[in-house]
C-alpha cells in the first residue's frame, strides 16, 4: 500500500479536495481507501441501538454487517491513543491509502493552503510536505499546484508514489 496525506488547517478543502480526488484514482484502477483524523470524539452508533447496547456493556469491539457494508468499531477505552500504523494494520489490501489529518506523521503530503483562513503555512516546519496546493502565490521551492486542478493533483500523487494504472 502507498500512502499519501492531505494536511492542512480546518476550512481549508481537504475534503472537498479527497472528494474530487477518488474517483480519479478509481478511474485509473485503483484500489483506494482513507483514513481521516477526528479531533474530537466521534461514534458512528446512536444509543438504544443493539450494537450500541454491546459496546456498553463492554465489548471491545462490535462489527456490523449488511448486504453492501460492514462496519467495526473497536474501542480504545484504556489503550491511548492509536497510531497511524495501527490504523493502516487494519485496513484490507489496497493501491493507496489517502490520509486526511494526521500532520504530524511522516509521510509524503500535500498541504491545502488558504491564505484567507489566517492561519501559516505548514510546509516550512513540515518537511514531509512535498508540495502545495493553493489559489495564492506563495514563496516556496516545493512544487506549487492549482487547488482547483484536480487532475494535475492526481497526476502529481501518482508520479510521487510511482502508481501505475491497474486494469479494471
Amino acid at each position: 500500500m502507498k500512502v499519501f496525506g492531505i494536511a492542512g488547517y480546518s476550512g481549508s478543502g481537504k475534503t472537498t479536495l479527497l472528494e474530487k480526488l477518488i474517483p480519479r484514482f478509481t478511474a485509473h484502477g485503483l484500489r483506494v481507501a482513507v483514513i481521516k483524523h477526528a479531533h474530537h470524539g466521534f461514534d458512528i452508533d446512536r444509543p438504544g441501538k443493539d450494537s450500541y447496547r454491546h459496546r456498553e456493556a463492554g465489548a471491545c469491539e462490535v462489527l456490523l454487517s449488511c448486504n453492501d457494508r460492514w462496519a467495526l468499531m473497536h474501542e480504545r477505552r484504556d489503550e491511548g491513543d492509536v497510531t497511524l500504523d495501527e490504523l493502516l494494520a487494519r485496513l484490507s489490501p489496497c493501491d493507496l491509502v489517502l490520509i486526511e489529518g494526521f500532520k504530524q506523521e511522516p509521510v509524503p503530503k500535500l498541504e491545502v493552503y488558504r491564505p484567507e483562513n489566517g492561519k501559516p503555512p505548514l510546509f516550512p516546519e513540515r518537511s514531509d510536505i512535498v508540495a502545495v496546493a493553493t489559489d495564492a502565490d506563495i514563496a516556496t521551492a516545493l512544487p506549487c499546484l492549482p487547488l482547483n486542478d484536480v487532475d494535475a493533483i492526481a497526476d502529481f500523487v501518482m508520479n510521487t508514489l510511482q502508481l501505475q494504472d491497474r486494469p479494471c
